[in-house]
């Protein structure tokens, strides 16, 4: 079963989200080590949500309520377990999404229709390198890899249509949006950016797409000069001369607090806070002649924002999902078809190794022509579910080799929602990864 928690900026304050600035894998292999039950999490964190991805084995008989609240805590124990300061207030707010509803809820995160700012360009990145480092720590199962391999691909779709290529929206983009709109010109301003991590680099060149020329960058781990040399800023060792008669200072970085004493008495005339947990105190704000803007401050203005290829965006997030789970509907009918011919093909290879095929050569022709025979049934059948027919799939296969793999998760496959299948689909279309059978996303 194929489940998400997620605490995002709908749902959970910001204060909230700002102390579940946790390791992303640790978290992972901590829900993984606190219920037998979760064979396997992909954790995706960023800057205004923490969402966990679990494949989960739930007994038969639970109830939805009875799953949600398991894997709530399940959570808040690994949360706990990795030092997080909030795992209680996470089991509070946060919300768990069953199989097809999760499935749309992640394409439409990895298409940036989620963010405080809409379309943004960052969060295909994350949510690739989280399956990534899931995928090498072995955090990941083959359900979870497959669904978002599809997310990204989904992302990637997505961004493609009319505009959203070019648009590109995100938090550092609209926090400078904002600032532009009060600010005489760019070009002559002086700006200091505090980090010199990916969202650093994406600021960098939002800042260069204005106009900016005169970019101070510092790093609170000393990686300033290493980073100002590769994108050709200035760089300092001292904060406080740097603000000192600038302009705009950017923040966004995980190892900076920075109080109102810390301002220079020439203070900036704004103040952009980036970062998760908070780098501004919010008294910063309340210096004269300081305009603060942090996370809170700009998802307020957020909704202003119009993404000229949203609509579209969204049409091809839904259809994707609906074209995923559908898909996923008739699994059983192709797992239970592989199963068949895999168990023929297994009795075929015992007698030829007692007629004394000692080298092997029939059991890999077997397999071969196996792993070919099964292709097409199998990418046919996926494409007949997403056009509706997944019963006809199941009678088929049902009537043609005798094997009564149920029509419910197939029927499930002709409803025109986007969250009509089963969670059940989702359960078997991972035994098509079993070593043993040809993998599923291939075949």
């Amino acid at each position: 079963m194929l489940l998400c928690v997620t605490a995002n900026h709908r749902n959970t304050p910001f204060e909230v989200l700002e102390r579940l600035a946790v390791d992303a894998d640790a978290l992972s292999e901590a829900v993984r080590a606190t219920d037998a039950s979760v064979r396997g999490a992909i954790t995706v964190a960023t800057c205004n949500r923490l969402e966990v991805y679990l494949d989960v084995d739930a007994p038969a008989d639970a109830t939805p309520d009875d799953t949600h609240a398991l894997v709530r805590a399940s959570v808040s124990r690994a949360l706990d377990a990795v030092g997080a300061d909030a795992p209680a207030d996470v089991a509070a707010t946060a919300e768990v999404l069953d199989s097809p509803a999760a499935v749309h809820h992640l394409f439409a995160v990895s298409a940036g229709l989620e963010s405080v700012a809409v379309g943004e360009e960052e969060i295909a990145g994350q949510v690739r390198r989280a399956a990534q480092a899931a995928r090498a720590s072995g955090a990941s199962t083959g359900r979870l890899d497959r669904v978002f391999q599809e997310a990204i691909r989904t992302a990637r779709a997505a961004r493609a249509q009319g505009d959203a290529s070019r648009t590109g929206r995100s938090l550092a983009r609209l926090a400078l949006d904002l600032v532009g709109s009060r600010l005489a010109d760019w070009g002559s301003a002086r700006v200091v950016l505090v980090g010199t991590g990916r969202y650093a680099a994406t600021t960098v060149a939002a800042l260069r797409d204005r106009g900016a020329e005169s970019i101070t960058v510092y790093s609170p781990s000393g990686r300033a000069q290493v980073f100002g040399t590769r994108h050709g800023l200035d760089w300092t060792n001292d904060l406080t001369a740097a603000m000192s008669g600038a302009d705009v200072v950017i923040t966004c970085t995980t190892r900076l607090s920075l109080s109102a004493a810390d301002v220079p008495a020439e203070a900036p005339a704004y103040v952009v806070d980036l970062g998760l947990p908070r780098n501004v105190d919010a008294a910063v704000g309340e210096i004269e002649g300081v305009t603060l803007l942090d996370l809170e401050t700009i998802r307020l203005h957020a909704p202003l924002v119009h993404w000229s290829a949203e609509e579209e965006a969204r049409s091809v997030v839904a259809e994707s999902a609906h074209a995923y789970v559908t898909a996923a509907a008739v699994e059983p009918s192709i797992v239970a078809l592989r199963q068949h011919v895999l168990e023929l093909v297994d009795d075929e290879i015992e007698r030829a190794r007692r007629r004394g095929d000692t080298d092997g050569r029939v059991e890999e022709a077997l397999r071969h022509l196996t792993s070919v025979f099964l292709h097409t049934p199998s990418t046919l059948a996926r494409r007949h579910a997403v056009a509706g027919r997944g019963v006809d799939v199941a009678a088929a296969i049902e009537t043609l080799f005798g094997l009564p793999v149920g029509r419910a998760g197939a029927a499930a496959a002709a409803a025109p929602s986007p969250v009509a299948p089963t969670v059940a689909a989702l359960d078997a279309a991972e035994l098509g990864s079993a070593p043993s059978a040809p993998n599923a996303a291939s075949a």
